[in-house]
C-alpha cells in the first residue's frame, strides 16, 4: 500500500492498494478513500502502519480488539500471510483510519463518454463496508 507517508492534515485521504492480501474486497491497484481518525469497529477495513516496519502502510480487516491491540487479517486466505498471524496484534496507535470506499482507476487513453463514465461509476466505485459476520465467526471458532 502506498501513501505519502505523512500524518494527514484533513480527515480524508487517498491510498493505493498494492498486492492481493485483501482480495476479493480490494484488488491490486484500487484507490481507497481513507477516513483518518474514524471510530473503528470489529469488521472494518483499516489502514495501519506495519508494526515491524512503520514506514510501510498496510490495509487489513479489524478482527478483534485485544489488550495488546487490534488483531488484523487479510481477506485473501490464499495469499502470503502478512497480518497478525505473522506479527501479532497491532498497537491501537498504529491504526490510522477506516477505509470508507474504493474505486478502480479509469482505463488510460479511453474516451470519456457519458456511457463510459456511467459504466465506470456503476462497476468501479463502491463503499467498503464492515463485515458484520466477523464477530459471529470469532465466537464460532
Amino acid at each position: 500500500m502506498t501513501d505519502e507517508g505523512r500524518e494527514p492534515r484533513v480527515p480524508l485521504g487517498i491510498a493505493e492498494v498494492l498486492g492481493t492480501s485483501m482480495v476479493p474486497t480490494l484488488l491490486h491497484g484500487d484507490q481507497l478513500l481513507v477516513h483518518y481518525g474514524a471510530e473503528l469497529r470489529v469488521g472494518d477495513v483499516a489502514v495501519l502502519r506495519h508494526p515491524l516496519q512503520q514506514d510501510l502502510l498496510i490495509v487489513k480487516r479489524l478482527m478483534e480488539l485485544r489488550e495488546s491491540g487490534w488483531w488484523v487479517l487479510g481477506d485473501n486466505g490464499d495469499d502470503e500471510v502478512v497480518d497478525s498471524r505473522a506479527f501479532g496484534a497491532v498497537p491501537v496507535e498504529l491504526v490510522l483510519g477506516r477505509v470508507r470506499g474504493r474505486y478502480r482507476p479509469m482505463t488510460a487513453g479511453r474516451r470519456r463518454t457519458v456511457g463510459y463514465l456511467a459504466s465506470w461509476l456503476v462497476s468501479s466505485v463502491r463503499p467498503v463496508l464492515s463485515d458484520r459476520s466477523v464477530s459471529r465467526r470469532l465466537r464460532a471458532r
